[in-house]
């Protein structure tokens, strides 16, 4: 079975199409509202759902986060980068078998209790084939997923073998070997991993217009296509109050729109479009906000392809490429210059372990020279309709002058199914886009989707290594955060060895606010609704 490239949600906020974005319309929020004692409110411009079980949405992400809470939540600044939430504690002697014991007090909007069999029926519906839930992958790594989802045939059981009920608040997880960041995956944005309640199981599709949650905000009318979503706070959440009462997040099908609404004071917040982002702090000065998000963006090879297999054409080629420059001219410097294969924003992460990411022009002339030069045309590839255009054409530009190459041209697909297809067949025939949005910061999400042969973007890169895969099957199993970062920077080093991607830029989510918001929050570069407070 192959592997998706890259989780549409994380894509989409890449490319700043149909990204997370925050608005209150102008009957929404009252400043005077919280100092009167009327609910306060902002409104919040979202892409249109897909699906809003937690288990098979792609693109709803922001209502999802607002009605689940997850197990465990990213704390940087904890000793293990993430604290619990749900749980009351995540613990295991092996990294094998994970015992999870549950927080108390946690109900459902419904008023139903938050169990461990609320999880492992969840987990198990999620993870069973024929259900075809998107998010099921996410699931993969817990024994007896293979047999919930065999490559031929229907699957001869409905549950994981690796989970099992221990009492109304504690429930053990069995995965297919060590993997020190269990914990992390249990966190915020692994929405497959959230708990369901009874009633979902009477009527899925009446529950996906109409979900039950755990999490800081329920509900209050079922999805209707196209109209706004309205969510009120939770009044018996047991976890730290929303900050505002009520959130309208309103579906839109160009974030430019949604940008000018903001402009207009008819919108809260905007994830900034990449069509914007130079003229954004011209436009809002200090109500613009910048995050560090766990993406990064590299220049793919085909490694197939003679041209391409001497490392130091690809090196040359990205010690060719200005990146500082590239983001200052294009992402209004919002975007750092990547300088290890994994972005800044992972726990963890090191930077300046790229040698070969310094733009040094002379040095990757000489570099190319000792390669033997370059004959004949080169074409750099991207997803045409995905506002990359900008970027490509630059890139192109700059290996053409600074390595003197007559030929380099910079080649859209029609658009991003086109692109797929062509990556999904290695048909790409030059330097080319790539890139992986995790959904948890550990730097094994990025490193084992990108660099192995079993990783969902492995075809980003056609790359994987023996040596980098026991790296990480070290890491994995490393009985402390601190070694498993140590291996898995390793790891980086083993691949920055051979070179089969150059990276580019550590992403970041940005963000401009209207006047009405006073003041917001982020996890892992996405806005966390239950957090953002308006102006009293």
């Amino acid at each position: 079975m192959r592997h998706r490239l890259v989780p549409l949600a994380a894509t989409i906020a890449a490319l700043a199409l149909l990204a997370t974005a925050c608005s209150s319309g102008g009957g929404t929020g009252d400043d005077d509202g919280a100092a009167s004692g009327e609910p306060t409110s902002f409104s919040i411009a979202i892409s249109e759902p897909d699906h809003l079980v937690p288990g098979n949405q792609y693109v709803s992400y922001e209502v999802v986060t607002s009605v689940w809470s997850s197990l465990t939540t990213i704390d940087p600044d904890s000793a293990e980068g993430w604290v619990p939430l749900v749980a009351e504690s995540v613990t295991s002697d092996d990294n094998v078998t994970w015992t999870v014991t549950l927080a108390d007090g946690w109900t459902f909007h419904d008023g139903t209790p938050v169990t461990a069999q609320s999880y492992v029926d969840a987990w198990n519906y999620t993870a069973y084939g024929p259900h075809a839930q998107v998010n099921g992958g996410q699931l993969a790594r817990v024994a007896g997923y293979d047999e919930l989802n065999p490559a031929e045939g229907e699957p001869t059981t409905e549950t994981l073998s690796g989970l099992a009920v221990v009492d109304e608040r504690t429930f053990t997880v069995t995965l297919v070997g060590p993997d020190s960041q269990f914990p992390l995956q249990l966190s915020d944005a692994q929405t497959a991993l959230f708990p369901l309640p009874e009633s979902f199981y009477d009527d899925p599709e009446a529950f996906d217009r109409m979900p039950i949650g755990n999490g800081p905000y329920a509900m209050t009318e079922p999805w209707v296509d196209n109209e706004p979503i309205v969510l009120e706070a939770y009044a018996d959440f047991p976890g730290e109050a929303p900050l505002s009462d009520r959130v309208e997040l309103k579906p839109y099908l160009d974030m430019n729109t949604a940008y000018t609404d903001v402009q207009a004071g008819n919108t809260d917040i905007v994830f900034v479009p990449a069509s914007r982002i130079g003229q954004v702090e011209a436009d809002f000065g200090d109500r613009v906000r910048s995050y560090p998000s766990p993406g990064i963006s590299t220049l793919g090879f085909p490694l197939e392809d003679p041209r391409f297999a001497d490392p130091r054409v690809r090196q040359a080629i990205s010690m060719a490429v200005d990146r500082q420059a590239l983001s200052d001219a294009i992402y209004g410097g919002y975007y750092t210059p990547a300088s290890a294969v994994t972005p800044e924003a992972m726990i963890g992460s090191p930077t300046g372990l790229c040698d070969f990411c310094d733009f040094d022009p002379d040095a990757a002339r000489d570099l190319l020279a000792e390669a033997g030069g370059w004959e004949g045309p080169m074409v750099v590839e991207f997803p045409g309709g995905s506002g990359l255009d900008e970027l490509y054409e630059a890139i192109a530009n700059q290996i053409r002058q600074n390595l003197e190459i007559d030929d380099v041209t910079a080649q859209p697909t029609t658009d991003w199914a086109e692109w797929s297809a062509k990556v999904e067949a290695w048909e790409v025939t030059g330097p080319h886009f790539a890139r992986w949005g995790a959904l948890y910061p550990s730097m094994q999400d990025t490193l084992r989707n990108m660099y192995t042969s079993a990783g969902g973007c492995y075809n980003c890169t056609q790359y994987s290594s023996p040596e980098v895969d026991d790296l990480l099957t070290q890491a994995d199993a490393a009985p402390s955060n601190e070694e498993a970062t140590e291996l898995y920077i390793a790891a980086q080093r083993e691949i920055l060895s051979d070179f089969p991607t150059a990276p580019l830029f550590n992403d970041a989510y940005t963000f401009a606010l209207s006047e009405h918001i006073e003041e917001v929050d982020a996890i892992s570069g996405s806005i966390v609704l239950s957090r953002v407070s308006v102006h009293e």
